[in-house]
C-alpha cells in the first residue's frame, strides 16, 4: 500500500483527524446533502467512488444503502484508519491508497464519483476532473460537495477568515466545466459547546476562530453548501 507524495495536505483532517470526526458526527445530521445525492443517482446497485474519503466516515453509510463502494485516499494515516473503520463495522466498502488524478479503476467502471470537502475546490483541480470523466459509465454521475461562502453563518465565518478566496471566480470555473450548481443548507449541531469549539478552531485560523466563537452563542451553526454535479 503506498500512498500519494504529491497529495494537497489537508491540515484539518491530517493533523487532528478526532477532532475532524467530531465535525462529521455534527455535520448535517438531518441528511440534506445525501438527500440530494440520491435524487441524481440512486445508490441501490450503484458502485460508487469516494475521492479523498478521509477516514472513512461516509463509506459504511453509502454500503448501507445498497452501493458497492471504493474509498480512494492519498493519505497512508488516514487510509489505515478508513480501513480500520471499515473491519469494526464490518462494511463491505473498501479503501485504497491512490491520489484523485490516478484513479484505480477501469474506465467506464462507476456509476457514482463522490467528493466532500476533498480535492475539486475550483481551478487546479482539472487532472483530477479528467479522471472522474475517464472512470464513468455513461449516465453516470460526479457529485462534488464544497463550502457556499456566500451566504450563511458559517459561509460568513469563511469569507471573514480567508478574505482572499473568491467565490465568484470559484462559481465561474464550475460554470465552464459544465456543472450544475445546487444550493443547500446543512447545520453543525453539537452536544458540546467545547466540541464546536475545537471544530471551528481547526476550520479558521487562530484570530479568526477566536472572533467568531466569542460572538456566537449555543451549539448549532448553520453551513451553507454548494453540491456541483455533472452527469457523464
Amino acid at each position: 500500500m503506498s500512498g500519494s507524495s504529491g497529495a494537497l495536505r489537508s491540515p484539518n483532517i491530517w493533523d487532528t483527524p478526532e477532532v475532524y470526526e467530531l465535525e462529521n458526527l455534527a455535520s448535517d445530521r438531518a441528511g440534506v446533502i445525501d438527500g440530494a445525492l440520491d435524487g441524481l443517482h440512486p445508490l441501490r446497485g450503484a458502485t460508487l467512488v469516494d475521492v479523498g474519503c478521509g477516514t472513512g466516515f461516509h463509506l459504511p453509510r453509502f454500503a448501507e444503502r445498497g452501493a458497492t463502494v471504493l474509498g480512494v485516499e492519498p493519505h497512508l494515516p488516514l487510509v489505515r484508519r478508513a480501513a480500520n473503520r471499515l473491519r469494526a463495522r464490518g462494511s463491505r466498502a473498501r479503501v485504497v491508497a491512490a491520489s484523485a488524478e490516478a484513479l484505480p479503476l477501469p474506465d467506464a467502471s462507476v456509476d457514482v464519483v463522490h467528493a466532500r470537502w476533498a480535492y475539486f475546490f475550483g481551478a487546479g483541480c482539472e487532472p483530477g476532473l479528467a479522471e472522474v470523466e475517464r472512470v464513468l459509465r455513461p449516465g453516470g454521475v460526479a457529485c462534488l460537495v464544497d463550502n457556499d461562502a456566500t451566504r450563511s453563518t458559517f459561509g460568513g465565518w469563511f469569507s471573514r477568515a480567508y478574505p482572499a478566496y473568491d467565490p465568484v471566480a470559484v462559481q465561474r470555473f464550475w460554470d465552464r466545466q459544465g456543472f450544475t450548481t445546487e444550493r443547500l443548507t446543512i447545520d453543525w449541531r453539537f452536544e458540546r459547546r467545547e466540541d464546536l469549539e475545537a471544530v471551528v478552531r481547526i476550520e479558521l485560523p487562530p484570530g479568526p476562530a477566536d472572533a467568531v466563537l466569542a460572538e456566537h452563542e449555543g451549539l448549532t451553526v448553520d453551513y451553507a453548501v454548494a453540491l456541483r454535479w455533472r452527469h457523464a
